[in-house]
């Protein structure tokens, strides 16, 4: 029997694979999927797939990052003015949605730290513990990294809530319910009701978020952290296409 391909980032695991396309040009979401995020005010999330803000504290407090490390190499946005960048929120939330239309977060990181929770779905996140390494260049290794499935089935390692320290870049792609994936050979159209409703979390950024805070992972910055056969697994979760426009940063719900 011939011998089955393993992940560069776990010897257990198949390596990572994308379970539903990520075109660049996503179709129109099935009338279920286009209720919810009608319901739930969502809009498309420039790390793909959708989200909203749903509450950002009042409270400001003093910026911690500006006594820190500079701030990412590439900026999704720059700060809004020196008094802008002063202070930050003490907390952001968001709804962040995964559908099999848009089932793919891609690799980015926050300063802040990022507590998640599961309300619904299935989904893989990777993690690249980019903080630990520094940003000048890797010594002495390569980054580690960490794949973990969110889910229902705690019982089997599945996770209702994960947090992401500031400075770790992290992906995520859509899975569908454990019973699809055990009948892989059957009809597109006889898939489970558990990926028809997608991949839904909640995300609280300490401090609050700002796109100054956030950065996408680039390909070379990507080969200096992981090893070449964990970085050819890893490249098809990278954003694709040009730097987010000033519009796409916009919170039409806000």
């Amino acid at each position: 029997m011939p011998t089955q391909p393993r992940s560069a980032i776990s010897p257990t695991l198949a390596p990572l694979r994308p379970m539903y396309a990520c075109p660049t040009t996503p179709a129109p979401e099935p009338p279920s999927t286009a209720s919810l995020i009608r319901t739930l005010r969502l809009q498309p999330h420039i790390e793909g797939g959708y989200f909203a803000e749903t509450d950002r504290d009042p409270l400001r407090v003093p910026n911690p990052f500006l006594a820190r490390s500079p701030s990412p190499t590439l900026q999704t946005a720059r700060p809004a003015g020196k008094d802008g960048d002063a202070t930050r929120s003490a907390s952001t939330s968001i709804f962040y949605l995964l559908t099999k239309e848009r089932p793919l977060g891609a690799w980015h990181r926050n300063r802040g730290r990022t507590v998640h929770t599961l309300h619904w779905g299935r989904g893989r996140y990777v993690v690249i513990h980019a903080d630990e390494v520094g940003e000048g260049g890797v010594e002495g290794g390569k980054a580690r990294v960490e794949t973990f499935v969110v889910g229902r089935n705690v019982e089997k390692g599945e996770r209702l809530q994960w947090v992401v320290e500031g400075g770790k870049y992290k992906a995520s792609f859509l899975l569908g319910e454990e019973e699809e994936e055990e009948e892989e050979d059957e009809d597109e159209e006889d898939e489970g009701k558990g990926s028809e409703r997608g991949l839904l979390i909640s995300e609280t950024v300490v401090p609050g978020f700002e796109y100054s805070d956030h950065d996408f992972l680039r390909p070379d910055r990507l080969r200096e952290l992981v090893t070449p056969e964990q970085a050819e697994e890893l490249a098809w979760m990278l954003r694709s296409g040009p730097p987010p426009e000033e519009h796409e940063l916009e919170y039409k719900n806000r």
